[in-house]
């Protein structure tokens, strides 16, 4: 059955623009609890580094499907450059709960910041150190990105568990080698 064809499709098109706004960062913040606490029961029971290591598989294939229901989605074209992924980049499911920022360096790269973590700010709220994720992060965005076209290289500026300025968590370069 297509969504279409369900009487929750009805209700999608009784809402105003604004309730359709809000009723996406609700999905996107069921998506990332959902996520979160999956984590947080590999860890229980596998302890730390096993549950990254599930984590990493996880994003591996999961980064690749979003990628391609991104460009799906938008009608963006394979091998669509640099810009074909600051597109898909925005339109990630954490992008509409984050703050995340893309800066322009030349016309054959960009820096990707992610500004404001929910991850990261819900483990600041509790105390906590940040959350490791830069071997994830590694998969998650070069994955990502040779997803949207395999020219684009991506390198990590900073992530987790490395140190960060106060204004960015983590930081992205992806240069498009032609």
């Amino acid at each position: 059955m297509e969504i279409k064809d369900s009487p929750v499709f009805e209700s999608l098109e009784e809402m105003s623009r604004e309730e359709l706004q809000n009723f996406i960062k609700d999905l996107c913040k069921r998506w990332l609890a959902h996520d979160g606490l999956w984590f947080q029961a590999a860890e229980k029971k596998f302890g730390m580094e096993a549950a990254i290591e599930l984590d990493e598989m996880a994003w591996e294939k999961f980064t690749v499907v979003e990628a391609k229901r991104i460009m799906e989605t938008l009608s963006l074209p394979e091998n669509g450059g640099l810009k074909s992924l600051a597109k898909a980049l925005n339109f990630r499911l954490y992008a509409f709960i984050n703050k995340q920022e893309i800066l322009w360096v030349n016309s054959n790269q960009l820096v990707f910041r992610m500004n404001n973590c929910r991850v990261q700010v819900a483990r600041r709220r509790k105390n906590l150190p940040d959350f490791p994720c830069k071997t994830v992060g590694i998969l998650e965005y070069s994955g990502f990105a040779r997803t949207i076209d395999p020219r684009i290289k991506t390198k990590c500026i900073t992530c987790p568990p490395d140190k960060h300025p106060d204004e960015y968590y983590c930081a992205w370069e992806f240069s498009l080698e032609e």
